[in-house]
């Protein structure tokens, strides 16, 4: 199987025999009958096997040797993922999901390092802030600005430079891009966006080029308790299955959505991977279901647009079948460079009229009322 529709639909089940279930069990148990030295599962927090079918079919997905490791939520995913690289420099986009940058900085302010933020679509300047680096986080498009940075050559120069590279691949989903065949040490997800795609889950995994590697984070992540529930993990594997069909609707959405609002009199500015408009457009994932929108009129337009909504949520995360938006900068702990009237939109599986007919109505009221 390398067909990704076909792993997602197949991977994971249980074997063929007479009576067997279609779908893997729940298993809800803290312990294991074990004694002596016989190979088995002994503490679930070391492994279980409501976990196995989930990381099996990620693994596949994103082409790893290694099963995936899935974690509590996201944010415990790239935490293990940043500890898997030596104290030092970490080098990270200057927009990036804000909460990755309080973690690096906090732990590279404890482990006597530092956080250099740089324009990862600028690979010059990435490449300049390489040297001395033990790491570099990519993230492609970025968080919330959607820029996308040349990973094969920045990790052909972070290795060179021998620095780690970690690549959250949370936007992208494996049917976008795959980050371990461009050259990535690790890969992220927030498997509570687009892989489980019901808004029902916090989860998240790590993968892995290396055996050591997969060792080391298995490790930190057994040794931290970052481990998922059960139920939190078999849910993602069943929203995990439909991931083809939806990634498709969505990033259709998307791209026709950026495109009639690029034409839109009300709207300042939109981005998507997809648009001529898009300075880096060749190095876009096959599908990008993120849209950002700036409405004329500032902030208090954007403000006004989220609150008259009636199909998109007013919400944070992303990835559901739901669509929804958000400004960004309401958090105080986004980039400041990040504009004030910036909304991330998050397309869901709707009728594309439905939702071009709900922002465009907002767009009017958010817009025209400031006239």
């Amino acid at each position: 199987m390398t067909n990704p529709a076909t792993i997602l639909a197949q991977s994971g089940r249980p074997d063929r025999i007479q009576g067997s279930p279609v779908n893997p069990p729940i298993v809800l148990s803290s312990t294991y009958r074990n004694s002596g030295t016989e190979p088995g599962n002994i503490y679930a927090r070391w492994d279980t096997e409501t976990w196995n079918p989930f990381e099996e079919t990620l693994a596949a997905l994103e082409g790893s040797a290694f099963p995936a490791l899935v974690h509590s939520s996201g944010m415990a995913a790239i935490t293990t993922a940043l500890h898997a690289a030596p104290p030092g420099k970490i080098v990270a986009p200057r927009h990036a999901y804000h909460a990755s940058l309080v973690v690096a900085r906090e732990m590279a302010e404890r482990e006597g390092g530092q956080v250099v933020t740089v324009d990862i679509a600028d690979t010059d300047e990435v490449v300049a802030a390489l040297p001395g680096a033990s790491a570099v986080l990519i993230e492609s498009p970025t968080n919330p600005m959607l820029e996308l940075a040349d990973i094969p050559t920045i990790a052909a120069a972070a290795h060179d430079a021998g620095a780690l590279v970690i690549v959250d691949n949370t936007f992208a989903t494996p049917l976008g891009q795959q980050p371990l065949a461009m050259g990535a040490d690790i890969v992220v997800h927030s498997a509570t966006k687009y892989l489980a795609g019901h808004s029902d889950v916090i989860l998240g995994a790590v993968l892995a080029a290396t055996e050591d590697l997969h060792t080391r984070m298995w490790n930190y992540r057994t040794h931290t308790g970052a481990v998922a529930g059960p139920m939190e993990t078999w849910l993602a594997l069943r929203g995990m299955r439909t991931l083809s069909l939806r990634f498709e609707r969505i990033t259709a959405n998307a791209a026709e959505l950026a495109k009639r609002l690029s034409d839109h009199p009300l709207v300042e500015a939109v981005a998507h991977p997809s648009l001529p408009s898009h300075p880096h457009r060749e190095r876009a994932p096959k599908g990008c279901g993120v849209v950002t929108l700036r409405p004329k009129g500032g902030r208090e337009a954007a403000d006004r647009l989220v609150e008259a909504t009636r199909l998109w949520l007013p919400a944070t995360s992303l990835g559901g079948v739901e669509s929804s938006l958000e400004r960004r900068r309401r958090f105080v702990d986004e980039a400041s460079t990040v504009p004030e009237d910036l909304l991330r939109l998050s397309c869901g599986i709707e009728d594309i009229e439905d939702l071009w007919e709900d922002l465009d109505q907002a767009l009017r009221h958010a817009v025209t009322g400031l006239q």
